[in-house]
């Protein structure tokens, strides 16, 4: 299939993408790095009149630490995320995770910006945001504004960003060194979207957890941060009872449809199997 007409703009800055998004209106569409929106507007599922392509704003790339927080610009590219030396030592769940996007053809282009502003539920990185706390940085005819990960979701492609905001930027807390991680993904082949996955953060006292995050993938209609299943595990010492009750809590705020993956009953419970496994391979690199 063969997109219809538009416009292409390819703006220098992040000021004038917004200029040219608040002035088209809902007649613009941004451009990432493309795997959603080219697909659709192929199939004639989306028809913007202008096209505007962010991959000329050079600052919404690059990867710093700011502080206490890691601090990653939109247009970063997943194989840049799986490449970047600071993520591998300060925050190696992005790239475990990055891995296990697509292929590595996609990953040359694809961005976390548009994966996570996407709104898209089988994406990967806005269920691992949720889990790390991350905040997003948005651009508007206003100024910035922040959104927690975990506030910005709405439903199935409905965000908290408004039709003229971009999403320039992610922010997220840097974790503590020798903290315990795991993204566990369940798929029916190479490249898909998860039948159902599980992202955990984990820091250890000894044997007893100092802190837990949990965050569900592809098994409602938005990610998921598993709050209830990462209250009952912090302060525990990931028993057996405590982590049956917390992939109990998990479980029980799971919505997924049944589709080609498999039956809603069946993606339920392979997030909570996803989840125990992650439990166990985090907690196995965590360094009490």
């Amino acid at each position: 299939m063969i997109p219809g007409e538009f416009i292409y703009h390819r703006p220098s800055s992040v000021a004038e993408a917004v200029a040219l998004l608040a002035s088209h209106g809902d007649e613009a569409r941004p451009l990432a790095g493309g795997h959603s929106l080219i697909p659709m507007m192929k199939l004639r599922m989306a028809a913007p009149e202008h096209l505007i392509d962010l991959s000329g704003v050079a600052d919404l790339k690059g990867i710093q630490e700011v502080g206490d927080t890691i601090v990653i610009g939109a247009m970063t590219t997943q194989h840049e995320l799986v490449n970047s030396d600071l993520l591998i030592a300060k925050l190696p769940i992005i790239r475990e995770t990055s891995l296990m996007i697509a292929d590595p053809q996609i990953r040359y282009m694809g961005t976390i910006g548009g994966n996570v502003a996407n709104g898209d539920p089988g994406n990967d990185m806005p269920g691992l945001m949720q889990c790390l706390n991350a905040v997003y940085v948005l651009a508007g005819p206003d100024g910035e504004r922040e959104v927690a990960a975990r506030d910005f979701y709405e439903a199935a492609y409905f965000t908290a960003l408004a039709p003229e905001e971009l999403v320039t930027a992610v922010k997220i807390p840097t974790p503590p060194a020798g903290h315990g991680f795991a993204y566990e993904k369940l798929k029916r082949k190479v490249g898909d979207y998860a039948t159902a996955a599980a992202a955990v953060l984990v820091t250890m006292s000894g044997d007893t957890v100092s802190s837990c995050s949990v965050a569900l993938t592809n098994v409602a209609d938005t990610p998921l941060y598993a709050a209830e299943a990462s209250e009952i595990l912090n302060g525990s010492a990931l028993d057996a009872d405590t982590v049956k009750r917390a992939v109990a809590a998990a479980e029980a705020i799971t919505m997924p449809a049944a589709d080609g993956r498999g039956p809603a009953e069946y993606r339920t419970k392979m997030a909570g199997v996803m989840l125990e496994r992650a439990l166990a391979r985090a907690a196995e690199r965590a360094k009490g």
